[in-house]
């Protein structure tokens, strides 16, 4: 019972004179104020009730979307650290191909230079090749015109230490001790003086050797200075047959340059000598960058 129905039968107790129509009509009133109560808890009860049933399924609802975006929070948060690693390899393997690239680069420019150096070097090396055959033809050419001069033993055309070289022995031009030169030594050196004159791109040094016995004079107090005077007599004597004078040097060598040891008289024979040396073009050297790049 509710509290209503309680107080209407404390109302009823309270009334001790109540005729029975009289109660049996309340009674009829109480039960139907009680059927009506009833049926309207009854509809509420089913209205909460469905009410609730809609708020669970709401609930669910809500957890299976709370789920699924813990789910994708989750897969995202995942590929968010997938991204965030793969980002930091690219990082530093960008950082890594940016440091080849830089060394590439670096190795380009040296190999570049390399190269650069390579064909100067070969364009240089041409040039030597090209100076040593033009060289190689000059001394054909001058065995040629020589020949008959070498093959009745006036002379000889040698290469030494590298040098093209007409050697005649100092006994055919000069007596010993003396600077003059003999007839036979003048026939020879007017012959070779048109030849050495038609080289016209060359320069000529005559140089004067001794053997090592020693010479005491007032004149030639040594060696030096025989030889020196010897070489000066044979540059007078081709100048005056026709080479110029830009073209030809005289030096001495006393007997510090021997070609055999002076240990018979043969061999001091050969030392005692006159020797013209073709002087090399200053174009036919390498340059100097070529050499520095040689020595490094």
């Amino acid at each position: 019972m509710t509290k209503h129905v309680f107080v209407v039968w404390a109302s009823l107790l309270a009334s001790a004179c109540v005729t029975t129509g009289t109660y049996d009509k309340k009674v009829a009133e109480l039960q139907k104020v009680t059927a009506d109560h009833d049926r309207a808890a009854a509809e509420q009860e089913k209205t909460l009730q469905a009410r609730i049933d809609e708020l669970q399924k709401k609930a669910a609802d809500l957890d299976k979307q709370l789920n699924a975006a813990a789910t994708e929070r989750d897969g995202l948060r995942k590929s968010l650290d997938d991204t965030t690693a793969l980002a930091g390899e690219l990082k530093k393997r960008l950082e890594k191909l940016g440091q080849n690239v830089d060394k590439l680069t670096g190795e380009k420019g040296e190999l570049a230079r390399t190269l650069e150096d390579a064909k100067t070097r070969l364009e240089e090396l041409r040039k030597q090749k090209a100076a040593a055959e033009a060289r190689a033809q000059t001394f054909r050419t001058l065995v040629a015109k020589l020949r008959s001069m070498i093959d009745a033993g006036q002379l000889k055309v040698i290469i030494r230490d590298g040098r093209m070289v007409i050697a005649l022995e100092s006994d055919v031009l000069f007596d010993s001790g003396k600077t003059n030169i003999k007839p036979d030594g003048q026939t020879a050196l007017a012959k070779l003086a048109p030849v050495l004159a038609g080289i016209t791109d060359r320069k000529y040094l005559v140089t004067g050797f001794t053997d090592d016995v020693p010479i005491h004079t007032q004149r030639f107090p040594s060696n030096w200075e025989l030889s020196t005077a010897r070489a000066v007599e044979v540059v007078k004597f081709l100048v005056a047959s026709g080479l110029k004078p830009q073209q030809v040097a005289a030096a001495g060598y006393g007997e510090f340059d021997p070609v055999v040891a002076n240990d018979t008289p043969e061999h001091r024979a050969q030392n005692r000598r006159i020797e013209i040396v073709l002087q090399p073009n200053l174009s036919d050297l390498p340059s100097l960058d070529t050499l520095q790049a040689g020595a490094k």
